[in-house]
């Protein structure tokens, strides 16, 4: 049987069209391989956000081609897909000789067929890039029906894709994933693409016009999650406060959370990505009152000083965060916040920086992302005046993160006393004991904190996928320490 591995990099979407790929690849007769060495093909799924994301993806594609000299690998072809793959194609292609294949998101509905090809000495050319916001209509209403007659791939959507749903071995419902981890949670792609033009992202011309999901399919592979053992499931898209628009029905979201907190199994139910200029307040009621929805709440703020923001294509400012935030916490006081700022953006100023500190230091947030600017290939910033010096902006990311070190380790402090769930996610042997390790409410996975039980001697280790109500007792920066209650 020819087998396969999948090696993943990037942000959790990537991880649900990664399953989609495997769970494509499973129906087709491959089997699944977790180490690349023992796989016939390695299929990398690349990154290809920010500058680092894709030194990192190049690195690792040029580590798994060396496992073809290994004698002791299997490993007879590298495939390179993903969102660098369909980003640069064939100029990717040229500089990484050393890959058999660089497809785009189009061969994902038949990739079984190309690496069988390749398997067979075949060398597929190269995908060409294009401007995936072409392919669709620019109404949002008229995008369902041009989706669902396949006029488009669209990672990670499973039948919108213009695919036959298959049922992979040994599931319940029929969806288009295969699972390639046992945590007790998953990502679930609530829709693919985005609509807005910030000046500094290059996400929408690779990954195309926005496109909700329909909401049967969402619960569909909710269902199928739980029946893996899954007990929260991570919503995520490039902006999950546009789902519906597409639909005729911009309060979908609020409609479909009650119906996701009711698929029996699932404990939780986490929404990602919130668009702050775009979050209404009926959504803000359903995510925080919603009973199984966790109030959890990922803004993507990316910066407060309001003449910059308006630069970058964005909208808002200091006053209407803070305002937003007041909103959230009057709504459900221990919410956990989280999120993201960009410091050195072409005409920043140190007024702006000013404001930005300013503003993170009022927001009392739980994890912030700290990132520095830098051009991006055919977006509206790389063309912009008053780029800064490169020390500039190291400068600044080395000045705001340490503040943001220092204003999240005092919010992870204010925690203590408080009372949450934790769901166990790991065991975590420290040479002394083995500790049960996994996250509250108010933390989101991979790119948050954690929380570690403190139990008492002979107090039996909880499960992995345990849900097991905590006091938090101490702090340690950013990650926390609790016993069962």
């Amino acid at each position: 049987m020819r087998s396969v591995a999948l090696v993943t990099l990037g942000c959790v979407r990537n991880e649900v069209d990664s399953e989609e790929l495997a769970g494509r690849l499973a129906a087709a007769g491959w089997r699944l391989e977790d180490d690349p060495a023992a796989a016939d093909v390695a299929v990398v799924n690349t990154c290809g956000f920010v500058e680092q994301a894709k030194k990192d993806s190049v690195d690792v594609l040029l580590d798994v081609t060396e496992l073809r000299d290994d004698e002791a690998s299997r490993t007879q072809a590298v495939v390179a897909v993903g969102c660098m793959s369909e980003r640069y194609g064939r100029d990717l292609a040229q500089e990484l000789p050393e890959v058999d294949a660089v497809l785009g998101f189009d061969s994902y509905a038949d990739l079984s067929t190309h690496l069988d090809g390749i398997l067979h000495g075949e060398r597929p050319a190269s995908h060409v890039p294009r401007d995936r916001r072409a392919l669709l209509p620019v109404s949002p209403a008229k995008r369902q029906a041009a989706a669902r007659a396949g006029a488009v791939a669209l990672p990670g959507l499973g039948e919108l894709s213009g695919t036959q749903l298959e049922k992979v071995p040994g599931s319940g419902p029929p969806v288009v994933r295969a699972r390639l981890g046992s945590a007790p949670w998953a990502p679930l792609k609530l829709a693919s693409g985005c609509d807005r033009r910030c000046a500094f992202c290059a996400i929408p011309a690779f990954r195309g016009s926005f496109v909700s999901r329909p909401p049967a399919d969402v619960l569909t592979e909710a269902r199928w999650l739980a029946e893996q053992g899954v007990k929260e499931v991570f919503l995520v898209s490039e902006n999950s406060t546009s789902y519906g628009k597409d639909l005729g029905d911009l309060r979908a979201l609020e409609s479909l959370l009650p119906q996701l907190a009711a698929v029996d199994g699932l404990e939780r139910v986490r929404v990602s990505y919130l668009q702050p200029a775009e979050v209404r307040p009926g959504l803000l009621e359903a995510i925080a009152g919603t009973p199984g929805v966790v109030p959890y709440f990922d803004l993507s703020f990316q910066h407060s000083a309001p003449a910059l923001l308006r630069r970058m294509r964005r909208f808002g400012g200091t006053e209407e965060f803070l305002a937003l935030l007041e909103r959230v916490r009057a709504l459900a006081p221990e919410a956990g916040v989280r999120s993201n700022v960009i410091v050195g953006f072409p005409g920043e100023a140190e007024d702006d920086v000013a404001e930005l500190e300013r503003f993170l230091e009022a927001a009392r947030l739980d994890v912030v992302g700290v990132f520095g600017y830098s051009d991006e290939d055919g977006t509206e910033a790389a063309r912009l005046d008053g780029k800064l010096e490169d020390d500039v902006v190291a400068e600044r990311v080395d000045r705001v993160s340490r503040l943001v070190e220092a204003l999240v380790d005092e919010r992870a402090a204010q925690r203590v006393g408080q009372p949450d769930t934790v769901l166990v996610e790991e065991h975590d042997d420290d040479g002394e004991r083995v500790h049960a390790v996994g996250r509250t409410g108010f933390q989101g996975p991979d790119v948050d904190g954690t929380t570690r039980l403190e139990l008492a001697v002979g107090e039996p280790l909880p499960p992995v996928g345990a849900l097991v109500p905590v006091v938090v007792t101490a702090s340690e920066g950013v990650d926390l320490v609790a016993r069962p209650r």
